[in-house]
């Protein structure tokens, strides 16, 4: 057996062992966790118009041309995002695709078992009817839910949280991408943590093929200091943890 073949038979090796779905949470009986976090109910939250009023104003834009348009945009300009082009871009990368006809983990973007680890957070600068702050996406309900105000200093840590790459702070909005990986450990175990980051390619590719068809531009970005990144979100860094982010701006 040459090193290639060799390779190849450790590798399926290791699928088998990982994939071993009778020592799984789900094989055992143990209930599904839910395909979005508890939230307080007290928080303030921001309806989202619906797929039916951003169609309107979305102008329609050819796929082939959006992928061959596609490209990492670091220059952005101060123009505003409409709310509908906010909503547009969070059903495209996490949305319900027919919201009272399909489940609810039948999403725009593929997921190993439909099972959605994600929670999306929000770092908004400049969205019509959205004052700045820091939001969390509800995909079930297609609603932002407020989590606190952003000033010029909340900018500098952002900035100081990607190590300097201060473009990102100057997004109209930036994406942030946290997931519960025992979503997918429920069911996947230990193979969870392959296809979570599978997953984060899938929802940040449907974010630039959607960025072109508002000209907008998006930079994905995997450098970042990670407690840093889960203290701006509020999130454990345990149980939920940033694993991807990218900033949203007018070019």
């Amino acid at each position: 057996m040459d090193s290639i073949q060799h390779y190849r038979h450790l590798l399926k090796d290791s699928i088998r062992k990982q994939i071993n779905f009778r020592a799984s949470d789900q094989h055992r009986g143990v209930a599904i966790p839910p395909l979005q976090e508890p939230f307080d109910q007290e928080l303030p939250r921001i309806n989202l118009p619906d797929r039916k009023s951003w169609s309107t104003a979305i102008e329609k834009t050819d796929l082939t041309d959006a992928m061959g348009n596609r490209r990492s945009r670091r220059n952005y300009s101060d123009k505003w995002l409409t709310i509908e082009e906010l909503a547009f871009l969070l059903w495209a990368t996490q949305g319900q695709r027919s919201p009272g006809k399909e489940p609810s983990h039948f999403r725009t973007v593929p997921s190993a078992g439909a099972r959605h680890s994600f929670e999306t957070y929000l770092f908004i600068n400049r969205v019509e009817k959205v004052p700045p702050g820091v939001y969390r996406y509800l995909p079930l309900s297609h609603e932002l839910v407020f989590l606190y105000s952003t000033d010029d200093s909340s900018q500098t840590r952002l900035s100081n949280a990607v190590f300097g790459q201060k473009f990102i702070a100057k997004g109209a909005v930036v994406f942030v991408w946290a997931t519960v990986p025992y979503r997918m450990e429920w069911r996947y175990l230990q193979a969870a943590h392959r296809v979570i980051l599978l997953d984060a390619g899938h929802v940040c590719q449907n974010l630039y093929l959607a960025c072109e068809a508002i000209q907008a531009g998006t930079c994905a970005i995997a450098a970042y200091d990670q407690e840093a990144m889960d203290e701006l979100i509020l999130v454990d860094g345990e149980e939920q943890f940033t694993v991807y982010l990218a900033p949203v701006g007018k070019y």
